[in-house]
């Protein structure tokens, strides 16, 4: 059964199976199809997320195990409804000792048979850096021990870690000397300090506690996609979300197989199987339409929609207000390449060291190459690559036609970088990564793999965890797959691409709030007002800076903007403040830690966080805080009536325009939430449902309004074509119109843009002669977006 619209749940052991099957009559009045899940299979103990499984086939029992996901699917499945689940097939979580492949591999080394499914490099032993000091030091504190459970000896460090001792050493292992018997073992202990340098297996972007996968061979996939397999063939799931995809050996070669295997297995219900990947692509990159998926799980649009809310006006004055408040640059690209360079020096070092040595045996194996590269060579020109790397990754050696065009880009974006002289080895990588180039075969495609599963995460910890929250323009164009140096998208420009979705993905997925989001949709759909009233926002700004100058003391100018920013965005209701000093401080530390500049998860600056903190907390609750205070009160009342204009619209085009659209949980109220685990908060479902049932709430209203016209007519909104409206008059840049047309059935959508500028102090919309047109017909703006800022209007019957 092909999605009609999902909803996303965040299952973890309070929140497991049952609560979502009770929750089943609520999505299907709703007017949801599918229920889409967080991973199912078993996790690391305890786990809030899933993604750290540590085993892929079994359902995890703290969800209620395969009993309960079998009753969740089978009442869903009475209801006309679905399943579709997200699979983790790049990763396996490996601290706490409940991953029995990892035990078995650290037991018995590369005699394991599980020591093929992970990517480690067995040139010399594995390295797990657990301790918080040098081993030496770590054993003469007495730190390490062994101690026997269930008949084994185990080495026990910090009364924490668990590992398994080699069965040649299980005899009498107690009276062992330690130094000499952890010397025996298959792995080496170490400070967590060496990880980014020493670490000899790929892990999950800087994450110890994740190792990664080999996909890419045959019986991995097949022993790690049983579980999926068994649950589609027997009708309890419809189709899968696959995390991290870049992060896997060939992502298309990934993809292709998983769907031929899903397309060879019959199933009575005729479904073919839905398969979206998570995959971040850059700005302009388009997704390949060989992979043999639907589509991405929604980042691109997410990126989109917000970029469409915002107003052009504000590009260049927001951009010289953060400049001349933080000091730091006005654009972003400095910002990302410095956060580049810091990351590729610092955290992932090893692996960059890595993939130079194998860009070294290629060039060895290449006579004609002697004497001409160099390994430092070699290492400059990779690391420039990565530097000005214009995309996530590239898909070769066998590289489909459209990694041409990234090159030359890369290659363009390197070129006064290079060192003089060493322009030869830029292109001779380009050649190389392209699938070309002399040198061993087998050594290209090594090479040319550790160069792509490093690109990934360098990308994606270089800007989503560094220089998002070093760089504040604008909060709201810092998300996950957002490109931070466009405020604003075009109308014209987000035409052309739902016209693209509807010819290469009409069912790629559509989200504006994912549990990765680092604010909440209605956080972005909130500041987003600020781009079309720059002026103003920096009258107020520098209003507030003279006002809290001195309870600012202490804390850097850009810091002290983000949080501004970010008060702006989350400020709860009056009267609701019960917890949200407490949210802010949460995601103060995060940011702080993220950004790398004067804290970090590594070496943490308690003071000058402490500062930060009480600069937040003065604002939000103390009297020191008054005049800031009232200052907002005014603010937020002036932008609300936008922002809810901004926050309806962001919903009616995830309903309305080409694709799948889903709904992360809760958001069908108000989301203010901020990174996460402030996004994966519990839900109050008997809220939702009682609101649902008297339409008290506009965005659930609005939601269940158009997932009505959807389940009605499925193939308009599944096939429908899209065809841009002409709009005349005052008002023709704050304003997006489309028909969908299936058939006979016409859906026409007529939104408001960026309003802040045409609304008096009452909210009210000057529209003026501002018209669209529709079969020669000029439909007044004033007449149609008299109540809210959305319409809509659907005829069945005529052409």
């Amino acid at each position: 059964m092909t999605p009609r619209a999902t909803y996303r749940f965040q299952f973890h052991k309070d929140f497991p199976f049952a609560r979502a099957e009770a929750l089943l009559p609520y999505l299907d009045t709703l007017g949801i199809s599918h229920v889409y899940a967080s991973p199912i299979t078993t996790a690391a103990a305890g786990s809030m997320h899933g993604y750290d499984v540590i085993d892929p086939t079994r359902i995890n029992p703290e969800l209620g195990g395969e009993e309960a996901f079998r009753s969740l699917a089978e009442a869903a499945r009475a209801r006309g409804m679905g399943v579709i689940i997200d699979i983790v097939p790049n990763h396996m979580g490996v601290a706490g000792g409940g991953n029995g492949w990892w035990n078995d591999v650290l037991a018995k080394g590369q005699a394991s048979r599980f020591a093929r499914f992970f990517d480690i490099d067995w040139s010399r032993k594995l390295v797990l850096p657990i301790l918080g000091d040098p081993l030496n030091k770590v054993l003469a504190d007495g730190q390490i021990v062994v101690e026997r459970r269930d008949g084994r000896a185990e080495v026990v460090a910090y009364g924490e870690h668990r590992l398994p001792i080699r069965d040649e050493d299980q005899d009498g292992a107690e009276t062992h000397e330690l130094a000499a018997l952890l010397d025996r073992q298959h792995y080496r202990l170490a400070s967590w300090r060496v990880s980014n340098d020493e670490l000899n297996w790929r892990r999950f972007f800087t994450i110890n506690d994740l190792a990664g996968l080999r996909a890419e061979d045959d019986q991995v996939f097949e022993e790690t996609h049983a579980l999926y397999f068994r649950l589609y063939e027997q009708g309890l799931i419809d189709g899968v979300r696959i995390d991290h995809v870049d992060g896997l050996t060939d992502p298309i070669g990934y993809c292709r197989k998983l769907r031929a295997r899903f397309d060879a297995i019959t199933r009575d219900d005729g479904n073919r199987a839905y398969i979206v990947v998570e995959k971040i692509l850059a700005a302009d990159e388009p997704m390949g339409n060989d992979w043999g998926v639907d589509g991405t799980s929604g980042y691109d649009f997410m990126e989109e929609v917000l970029a469409l809310l915002h107003a052009p006006e504000g590009t260049r004055p927001l951009a010289e207000l953060w400049a001349q408040l933080s000091g730091r640059s006005d654009q972003f690209a400095p910002e990302e390449l410095q956060a580049r360079q810091d990351l590729l020096a610092w955290q992932f070092a090893g692996q960059l060291d890595q993939c130079v040595s194998a860009f070294a045996a290629l060039t060895a194996s290449a006579p004609e190459l002697e004497g001409a590269i160099t390994t430092p060579m070699l290492r400059r020109a990779i690391e420039r690559l990565l530097w000005v790397f214009p995309v996530y990754r590239t898909y070769g050696p066998d590289a489909p036609s459209s990694d041409a065009a990234i090159r030359r880009m890369a290659r363009e974006r390197v070129e006064s970088l290079l060192p003089p002289g060493e322009a030869f080895v830029v292109d001779q990588m380009l050649e190389w990564l392209a699938g070309s180039g002399p040198g061993n075969r087998e050594l290209l495609g090594e090479a040319v793999r550790r160069f792509q599963q490093l690109s990934a995460p360098i990308a994606a910890k270089a800007v989503e965890d560094t220089a998002f929250y070093r760089h504040a323009t604008l909060l709201s164009r810092n998300d996950v797959g957002f490109d931070a140096s466009r405020l604003s998208l075009s109308i014209a420009a987000f035409h052309d691409r739902m016209k693209g979705r509807t010819d290469r993905f009409p069912l790629a997925m559509l989200t504006t709030a994912t549990h990765d989001h680092k604010r909440g949709e209605d956080v972005r759909a909130r500041l987003a007002v600020l781009s079309a009233m720059p002026e103003d926002w920096r009258r107020q700004v520098e209003a507030w800076r003279t006002q809290t100058l001195d309870l600012a003391e202490g804390v850097d100018p850009g810091d002290w903007y983000m949080l501004i920013q970010t008060l702006v965005g989350t400020w709860p209701e009056p009267g609701n403040l019960d917890d949200f000093a407490e949210r802010i401080a949460a995601w103060q530390e995060k940011a702080l830690r993220e950004a790398k500049l004067r804290s970090s998860w590594e070496d943490p600056d308690t003071d000058y966080e402490a500062r930060c903190n009480h600069l937040a907390k003065t604002l939000i609750d103390s009297g020191e805080g008054t005049d800031f205070r009232e200052g907002m009160a005014a603010l937020l009342h002036r932008i609300r009536p936008a922002a809810d204009a901004n926050s309806l619209v962001q919903v009616a085009l995830r309903y309305t325009v080409p694709g799948v659209p889903d709904c992360y949980q809760g958001t069908e109220f108000a989301d203010l939430s901020l990174v996460d685990p402030d996004n994966r908060r519990p839900v109050d479902y008997p809220a939702r449902e009682a609101a649902l049932g008297d339409g008290s709430a506009p965005k659930q209203k609005l939601m269940a309004d158009l997932l009505g016209l959807r389940r009605q007519h499925p193939d308009l909104f599944t096939h429908g074509t899209y065809h841009p409206l002409a709009v005349t008059g005052h008002g023709r840049d704050r304003v997006i119109a489309f028909e969908r047309r299936h058939d006979e059935a016409v859906l026409t959508c007529v939104f408001g843009l960026r309003l802040e500028p045409l609304m008096d102090e009452r909210g009210t919309i000057d529209w003026r002669d501002t018209a669209v047109l529709r079969d020669d017909v000029m439909l007044r703006l004033g007449d149609l977006l008299a109540e809210r800022p959305v319409w809509y209007d659907l005829r069945a019957g005529e052409k």
